[in-house]
């Protein structure tokens, strides 16, 4: 199989998502043998894409739910299904699946076995917009909690296991996604089998780096600039040039921006995402109030985390691994030259090889 190029991949993504097409499963060797000589065929089987809408218990709103695994399997154990959640801003369909260099992090869990699942809640991606967002900001208070988050993570999880008819998953979540997935853990550890979280929220000594000033409403409009500077914050100045490989902020800010086609259409272009995030952060996060009890959850538990972020520092990090005092066991990674946004930069491999691990590893505990 020929190398394709980025634009030609990115194409054949949102056919898949579209019309239900097979694209090419890359492992992480493989990916990285592309990435040396991308001539070099990967010999690899094909990962089947699909993508269905699941109803939320807010009337209209349904979520978008997409789906990877190897072509011709339907039948998976509980702990080969995965399901991923977004953070604050952007949805999960631009970044657990963008397939940089023709590979994405949902791609390279297909291809070592799994079930895998993203899904973008109300308000983000391609899950529908709340009412709220059909008006100006300013006309309607925050919305989309974690709480609501929470919620909407159900729905999904009640419908793949469902799907799959299986009585457990593991979940993954990024930044607020740890928030959403850890709340949901702590009252539901029967349907989880292990949890990832990826750069987790805790008690702050300062407010979120979301860019929000003034009066909070609805919600708040990005644009392409000050996710850039957002991205880089923390990065020391002699790091900046080649962490982001070239073209790659491009193509997730070209896929991002494209899934708020009201927003897209101002000027200058907006991403809107919801503010029930910076709510729940003033209220609890900056408040010294925890939101949930990390000691509620009781499955083996993977924190990870990267040393430039500047969104959620390693502090939070730290002090939320030691408040998971319930979990048969867990772990804290580290990862060096990394930011907030390390699945998308050039140490990227090490992130998914980390997770990778964790999920793939035997029960140390049966071992015992």
């Amino acid at each position: 199989m020929q190398r394709t190029s980025t634009k030609r991949q990115a194409l054949l993504s949102l056919a898949a998502v579209t019309f239900g097409a097979t694209l090419p499963s890359v492992p992480h060797l493989a990916a990285w043998a592309a990435e040396q000589d991308p001539s070099k065929p990967t010999g690899r089987e094909p990962i089947e894409t699909e993508s269905f809408r699941v109803p939320t218990q807010d009337p209209g709103i349904g979520l978008y739910v997409r789906n990877k695994h190897a072509a011709g399997m339907s039948a998976f154990p509980a702990e080969k299904i995965l399901l991923y959640v977004h953070g604050a801003t952007y949805p999960a369909s631009t970044s657990f699946d963008l397939p940089l260099n023709g590979l994405s992090m949902m791609d390279y869990l297909a291809d070592q076995g799994y079930d895998v699942y993203l899904v973008d809640l109300p308000g983000y991606g391609f899950s529908d917009r709340p009412a709220q967002m059909s008006a100006p900001a300013q006309d309607n208070a925050p919305f989309m909690r974690t709480a609501d988050a929470a919620r909407a993570v159900s729905s999904a999880v009640d419908a793949i296991l469902t799907r799959r008819n299986a009585d457990k998953l593991n979940l993954m979540g990024w930044s607020w996604g740890t928030s959403t997935m850890g709340l949901y853990t702590s009252q539901n550890n029967d349907k989880v089998n292990r949890l990832v979280l990826y750069a987790p929220q805790w008690l702050a000594k300062a407010p979120p780096n979301l860019g929000n000033a003034g009066p909070l409403g609805a919600y708040r409009s990005v644009s392409r600039d000050s996710a850039k500077d957002r991205w880089l914050k923390g990065v020391p100045e002699s790091k900046r040039a080649d962490l982001i490989p070239a073209g790659w902020f491009e193509q997730w800010a070209d896929a991002t921006w494209a899934t708020d086609p009201v927003g897209a259409a101002q000027s200058p272009p907006a991403l809107r995402a919801p503010n029930g995030i910076i709510a729940d952060s003033q209220e609890y996060w900056q408040a010294g109030k925890p939101l949930y009890d990390p000691g509620l959850i009781r499955v083996p538990t993977l924190v990870i985390h990267a040393e430039w972020d500047a969104d959620l520092p390693s502090y939070q990090a730290q002090e939320y691994f030691a408040h998971l005092t319930a979990t048969p066991y867990k772990r804290f990674v580290e990862l060096g030259e990394g930011t907030h946004t390390v699945m998308m930069e050039k140490n990227r491999m090490q992130f998914f090889r980390e997770v990778g691990a964790f999920l793939n590893e035997v029960d140390p505990v049966a071992l015992n």
